[in-house]
């Protein structure tokens, strides 16, 4: 009989035996199925397919309810000046979780591919660091300089809830963590001017900053490595 190679052990050669006569045989050096599985387990996005999931199935809770109650839950929750202001610290997290409409399926897939790929290569908890820093770095800096230039009103009390300061902040990490220079920088080039276009148009608001400043703080934590290495 011929022998042929295969993973482990050749065709042909004698088997290992464990345990006494009358054991099963078993082929040598063969890993367990499962072995390979668990790897890919962690690989695989769970946490930002969980978020995208939290965030959907919360616009669609909300959306029976009258627009006044609707658009006062998510003033509720907003990193506005006024809630900040008065110590609701909390809406630092729960406004990630809420938006004002359920999302759109092209920004669904395009938060799901950013976030889902970056945890493929960083992990849960490295993504959802970059993330947190983003979106409450952005949240506070908004915050602080509505207040240094004394905004109105309807600004200070303004909805204000999403994932896309935490979304610039992950885009732009990722952008400045590829693996080659150029690219490095052509995609930390693109993403920049896409996120500063709104601030050169008429009708910009203070979210616009808001998304820049994440943005912004994204390429400095993937350039120094923090929260993605080590």
């Amino acid at each position: 009989m011929s022998i042929l190679d295969l993973p482990g052990r050749r065709l042909g050669a004698p088997a290992r035996r464990l345990g006494t006569s009358g054991a099963c045989p078993v082929i040598a050096g063969r890993r367990p199925r499962t072995a390979g599985i668990r790897p890919l387990a962690r690989r695989a996005p769970w946490a930002a397919s969980a978020y995208v999931a939290a965030v959907q199935s919360g616009a669609y809770a909300l959306r029976p309810l009258p627009e006044a109650d609707r658009e006062a839950v998510l003033r509720e929750h907003s990193t506005n000046v006024d809630n900040l202001r008065a110590g609701r610290w909390h809406t630092l997290l729960t406004s990630a979780f809420l938006v004002e409409e359920p999302l759109d399926p092209a920004y669904g897939a395009i938060l799901l591919g950013v976030l889902g790929g970056a945890e493929a290569v960083w992990g849960s908890r490295r993504t959802a660091a970059v993330f947190a820093f983003g979106h409450l770095g952005a949240s506070l800096l908004v915050y602080g300089g509505l207040r240094a230039t004394d905004a109105s009103k309807e600004t200070r009390s303004a909805v204000d809830v999403g994932a896309s300061y935490g979304l610039n902040a992950v885009l732009g990490a990722a952008a400045v963590s590829l693996p080659h220079r150029a690219a490095r920088a052509v995609a930390a080039a693109g993403v920049l001017g896409l996120v500063a276009r709104p601030l050169v148009r008429e009708g910009r608001t203070f979210t616009d900053v808001g998304h820049l400043a994440a943005l912004l703080l994204g390429l400095g934590a993937g350039h120094t490595g923090a929260f993605t290495r080590g």
